[in-house]
């Protein structure tokens, strides 16, 4: 296949490509220490990275895909056990790393190489590399079990970044902005591959802060890639920080993912800045599904239509499709495309549960589809669909209706085992107020007034803050009714 990095492969210049913080190089000597990587990766399987949000990191997972070689990023984060359980699954032939990092113990044994951004190699030439062949495996949060990882090819690196360039007008003359980690799909490849595609720049705070983003995209940024949590705090110091309004209302692109955002939160931006935030849709084992388009409604509360060469379909429980697309009717999400991953490392058991008979992958996310297309996510099959008195309900949409009541900061919904409804909706509270929350019987009526009288939640529990992820995905599995 074509380079995945044509402006490093063929005669890379001065532009800027990578910037973080203070450090930044240009095509020309990120084509450099990019060779260098591969000089010494060449040939070797996998290579895990040790994924700190640095320009270290860019430099050593670019080096490695140039040179043909499946790239292994490691979250910092992890704990001793799962990472012990990335390392003996995937097999690496060494770490790639900053120096001066610390590794913990599991990584200790593997051989080690420092990541020297001003080094000078030969230039990359990925050419002989097949669009089948794997470019990265990354390993899957492990809500049920060990995490597994989904090897992702080349070709679907190259057809989510080319998918996304085309709904997005993303071109060379972009610059983007983020402070997302870069052990995933949404801060690696969007927020670091997708502007090296397409011969753009990056800047990563390094630390998400509003500052850094107002200082960004005052500075001549003109994309900013973020998650709900991230424009949660950027709604909240909008009011007092005219300059951040003005710098949001001149970016050309903001993109929120990796969960939905609160309409409430796009509301409050939108009046803000006369800007309105888009939703994409996407998982590690598929990359990107679906975006509202630049040039489309930035409908808030939906992720958009599927992006090119995408198919998506809506099926019921039995595997049927979905009758008709009518923006109530909620069914599984299944997708068919060059974007998807080929298979779970080592796990064919998991990988043929994973697709159909006829090739369409499971995602296990619930969704209803309007009639022109746009799609609108209402949870996950496993903690998000709720049925309730004879109703299929997405916990979604509930959780949407109790954010803009006044009184609730935060706000989940679960389902629980009720002898009567079958499941009982219930919303658990971060409140405005601790010393004055919001009662059970004022929010049921709060929601029942929005949507309808059986998507009322039936408890209503109350507390500080809701556990979160690292990318600020609420973690259901770990509320627990009592």
């Amino acid at each position: 296949m074509s380079s995945l990095f044509p402006s490093l492969t063929h005669d890379p210049g001065d532009q800027v490509a990578l910037r973080f913080g203070d450090r930044s190089l240009s095509y020309a000597r990120l084509a450099a220490a990019a060779g260098a990587v591969g000089e010494r990766v060449r040939g070797r399987p996998r290579v895990a990275v040790w994924a700190t949000p640095s320009l270290e990191t860019a430099v050593g997972v670019v080096g490695v895909l140039l040179a043909g070689v499946a790239a292994v990023p490691l979250n910092p984060k992890s704990g001793a056990a799962e990472l012990a359980h990335i390392l003996r699954d995937s097999a690496p032939a060494l770490v790639l790393a900053a120096p001066g990092d610390e590794l913990p113990e599991p990584l200790r044994d593997l051989p080690r190489l420092d990541v020297d951004v001003d080094a000078a190699g030969p230039r990359p030439d990925d050419g002989d590399a097949g669009d089948g062949d794997p470019a990265l495996v990354v390993y899957t949060s492990g809500t049920t079990g060990p995490p597994k990882g989904a090897v992702i090819p080349r070709r679907a690196i190259a057809a989510t970044l080319d998918a996304l360039a085309d709904a997005w007008q993303w071109t060379g003359a972009d610059v983007l902005v983020h402070g997302l980690p870069l052990f995933h799909v949404h801060g690696l490849v969007l927020g670091v591959l997708g502007p090296l595609r397409r011969g753009g720049s990056v800047r990563h705070l390094g630390r998400f802060t509003a500052e850094g983003v107002a200082r960004e995209l005052g500075g001549g940024a003109t994309m900013l890639f973020g998650v709900p949590t991230m424009y949660h705090r950027l709604a909240e110091a909008l009011p007092g920080d005219p300059e951040l309004a003005k710098a949001l209302a001149g970016a050309r692109l903001l993109v929120s993912g990796s969960a939905a955002l609160p309409v409430h939160d796009h509301e409050r931006i939108a009046a803000a800045t006369g800007r309105r935030v888009i939703e994409r849709y996407g998982m590690t084992e598929t990359l990107m599904n679906t975006s509202v388009r630049a040039d489309g409604e930035p409908r808030a509360g939906t992720v958009g239509v599927p992006l090119p060469g995408v198919e998506l379909r809506l099926v019921e429980e039995d595997g049927s499709l979905v009758a008709a697309y009518d923006g109530e009717t909620v069914g599984e999400i299944q997708v068919r495309g060059p974007n998807l991953f080929t298979e779970y490392l080592n796990r064919p058991d998991a990988t043929a549960a994973a697709f159909t008979a006829d090739g369409w992958f499971r995602t296990g996310d619930m969704a209803v589809r309007e009639p022109d297309g746009y799609v609108r996510i209402v949870g996950r099959k496993a903690t998000d669909l709720i049925k309730s008195g004879g109703f299929k309900i997405g916990a979604g949409e509930i959780e949407n209706a109790l954010l803009e009541h006044l009184g609730v900061r935060e706000a989940a919904v679960t389902g629980e085992p009720d002898a009567d409804l079958g499941e009982r909706i219930v919303a658990w509270i971060v409140p405005v107020d601790p010393q004055a929350p919001p009662g059970a019987e004022e929010l049921a009526d709060h929601v029942a007034a929005r949507l309808a009288p059986h998507k009322r939640p039936r408890t209503v529990r109350y507390l500080d803050a809701l556990p979160r992820n690292d990318m600020g995905k609420i973690m259901k599995r770990a509320l627990t009714h009592g």
